[in-house]
């Protein structure tokens, strides 16, 4: 149990583990790994009125609530004031979701007691840690992204409320509004950053996923609309088609992930065969339910225990390199054609992954120039240099070098793209 603390301007003193108040003190806060700094944010200011020298210029997506990212040192923080229960609540459940090795925000502590220059009470505030490279889809739009880049961004949040479900968590209010997505290898990964309406629960019933569901359709609907009113999206897009998709892939990597699927007892095979496809999509399978009838000649299987991040486990395990699971599959990618194109086939695979390492992505991450480290993720602009050598060979008609690629693709491409996250 993290011991509680109560702070005031003055002192620090231990806070009863009960929650029990002292009236001598008047600013509690909660943290899962207490930052000292935090006592010196502007508490008894609101929210709303933090500026420099706390403040970041980093894009925030639409919140109900007051919401500001401030810097202490070199730590990054979502400050977020709401109702101290609330705050609480959503402090736990961010906690659970971190325990559940889930894609959402990490909490950070709760700040309570805040009072201000005459004595009236303020909000209550809830930090979490702010997710480098990620950005509200608002942001993503006005960064230049195209319509065509919408089935990527509703997969992203589909893949979210899909891994939610396996979770038995009930969100209760999806939208694009709730969501940072990061880049990831031309693609997005979303990540859960408002749990507020949010419930674990030991098992969630069918209806209880459609209710989600539905909530998803009309708020993602409504969400582009607006998009489309602000002329940030073209008019040529039909809002009701992108929520048709969005329903239609939940509910075909829904049955992919969890469908009863029968076969004879001579096609065995078919068991491996769905384990790949899940691989493919980015899961494992730790358990699978096998079910035989009476005499054996009836196979049943449906899977039990699925996990995300496959490929990102995979490459880990051989590299070390914690990056998204689309960004991993593309590096593997990469990395099997690096071992095809030395003959090291036959080599161990971490041996080479080592190497891969440290003679091919290593050196291309050192090119990044440091007025550019806050553009895109190193995994992503090795992705990105991985197409542009594409491109370049396609045009000169035969292959280019990797570095002679990433020299090109930084000084003609890289250069020209916005900050997605401030440069540490």
């Amino acid at each position: 149990m993290f011991r509680k603390r109560r702070f005031t301007d003055t002192n620090v003193r231990d806070y009863p583990a009960d929650g029990t108040s002292v009236a001598a003190m008047a600013l509690r806060i909660v943290a899962s790994r207490p930052d000292p700094a935090l006592i010196s944010l502007p508490w008894s200011v609101p929210l709303e009125e933090w500026g420099e020298p706390y403040v970041v210029p980093l894009p925030r997506g639409l919140s109900r609530h007051v919401v500001r990212i401030v810097r202490l040192g070199d730590r990054i923080y979502a400050v977020k004031e709401t109702v101290e229960d609330i705050a609480f609540r959503e402090y736990r459940l961010l906690r659970d979701l971190q325990r559940l090795n889930l894609p959402a925000v990490v909490p950070q502590g709760v700040v309570t007691g805040r009072v201000d220059a005459d004595g009236r009470p303020l909000p209550s505030a809830l930090l979490t840690e702010h997710l480098r490279f990620s950005l509200p889809y608002r942001s993503l739009f006005s960064h230049g992204l195209s319509h065509d880049s919408l089935p990527s961004l509703v997969d992203a949040l589909v893949v979210l409320l899909v891994r939610l479900h396996l979770a038995e968590f009930f969100w209760g209010d999806v939208s694009l509004s709730n969501v940072l997505f990061r880049r990831s290898a031309g693609g997005f990964a979303a990540y859960l950053v408002d749990a507020e309406t949010g419930e674990l629960r030991p098992s969630m019933a069918a209806s209880m996923r459609d209710y989600d569901l539905t909530i998803a359709t009309e708020n993602v609907f409504a969400e582009l609309l607006d998009l489309q009113a602000s002329e940030s999206l073209g008019q040529e897009i039909e809002a009701h088609e992108i929520v048709e998709l969005l329903e239609s892939r939940y509910r075909v990597l829904w049955q992919e992930l969890t469908e009863e699927e029968e076969f004879s007892a001579s096609e065995m095979w078919r068991m491996e065969q769905r384990v790949e496809r899940l691989n493919d999509l980015g899961f494992d399978v730790d358990e699978l339910d096998i079910v035989t009838d009476f005499d054996g000649d009836r196979v049943r299987i449906q899977p039990k225990v699925v996990e995300a991040g496959h490929h990102q486990r995979e490459l880990q395990g051989l590299t070390g390199l914690h990056v998204e699971d689309a960004q991993a599959r593309r590096l593997l990618n990469d990395l099997a054609s690096y071992t095809a194109a030395l003959g090291l086939g036959r080599e161990d695979r971490h041996l080479v992954a080592s190497r891969w390492l440290e003679e091919i992505y290593e050196p291309i991450a050192a090119m990044i120039p440091a007025d550019a480290t806050g553009k895109l993720e190193p995994a992503e602009i090795f992705h990105e240099v991985l197409a542009h050598r594409w491109y370049l060979a396609e045009r000169a008609g035969h292959d280019v070098d990797i570095f002679e690629a990433a020299a090109d693709y930084i000084a003609t491409v890289l250069k020209d793209k916005p900050d997605e996250a401030i440069s540490r």
